[in-house]
């Protein structure tokens, strides 16, 4: 019973990270239809805003042992900008320049981040075998992308940046957060959270926004729809239990499947292929990142 508890786990958290990394796919299929990134973000986050105001409702009076006070509501606030806002609408718009999969690369190494976020302002030290799994993702980066920029041109290098600052400001998000999540609850403080989040991408979008929402093929309403409820809210919560389940430890290997998976969706649904020095960058952003987090997780 506990071996089959424990592959259910496994199910629910690579599902979760395949629907997860299924995003940058259906984004890069309906830019197709020349719909800007601030409008796709806008469609995203239009489709989940329903599901995390009925979150939130279902989860107001769940009660924590450390209360909460107005400052800590101002930090959700400003973690749901950086986080969640600021995070996502970088990755639309790098998804503009770079494939879906090698975008999943970049983000993949959010992990490193925190670590040496949490080196700078928190002093934790980096181990030996961190600072072996940092260098080892980035120089994965490296290879991978400097062999784009001879098939795709300099674009290449501003599509990165502009995933690379994704996965910072999310780095920063979960490094800036940890002390709230206990305060308020996973699931209330990541609606909270996305909530702000949706808040500022309307205003964003009421003062730069060109597009006309009443008028957009309805292909591109269909991907906003899917990126929103199987891409963004399901797996959020697939995650979640499944780290619950089989623990984070474990599920570091599991999240593995994430670069691997958009790979192959991008191959499939964009005719996107990686060449064997990519593939060879790939295996060693996986690589470091996984080690990196199990030793995280031994440490909690």
């Amino acid at each position: 019973m506990v071996v089959k508890r424990f592959w259910f786990g496994v199910f629910l958290g690579v599902l979760g990270i395949v629907l997860f990394s299924s995003k940058a796919v259906m984004v890069k299929l309906a830019y197709t239809y020349k719909v800007d990134a601030i409008t796709m973000l806008l469609l995203r986050m239009l489709f989940s805003f329903p599901f995390y105001v009925v979150i939130a409702y279902l989860y107001r009076k769940e009660k924590q042992e450390i209360i909460t006070t107005k400052k800590d509501f101002v930090w959700v606030v400003f973690f749901g900008l950086v986080g969640y806002y600021l995070a996502s609408f970088f990755d639309f718009v790098g998804l503009i320049y770079i494939k879906a999969s090698l975008e999943r690369i970049i983000l993949f190494v959010y992990p490193t981040v925190v670590i040496i976020l949490n080196r700078l302002f928190f002093k934790l030290p980096i181990t030996k075998i961190q600072w072996f799994a940092i260098i080892l993702s980035y120089l994965g980066i490296v290879i991978a992308f400097s062999d784009e920029v001879d098939i795709s041109g300099n674009n290449v290098y501003l599509g990165a940046f502009f995933v690379l600052i994704s996965a910072i400001t999310y780095a920063s998000y979960l490094v800036g957060s940890g002390w709230l999540i206990p305060k308020f609850g996973v699931v209330k403080f990541t609606a909270y959270a996305m909530l702000v989040s949706c808040i500022c991408v309307f205003i964003h979008f009421s003062i730069i926004g060109k597009t006309d929402l009443f008028n957009l093929p309805w292909q591109v309403y269909g991907f906003g729809l899917l990126i929103a409820v199987f891409a963004t809210v399901i797996p959020s919560f697939l995650v979640s239990a499944s780290i619950k389940i089989i623990s984070s430890s474990n599920f570091a290997i599991v999240a593995g499947v994430g670069p691997i998976s958009t790979i192959v969706l991008a191959s499939f649904f964009l005719n996107e292929k990686l060449t064997l020095l990519q593939f060879f960058g790939a295996a060693l952003v996986i690589i470091g990142i996984v080690s990196s987090s199990l030793v995280q997780a031994k440490k909690k």
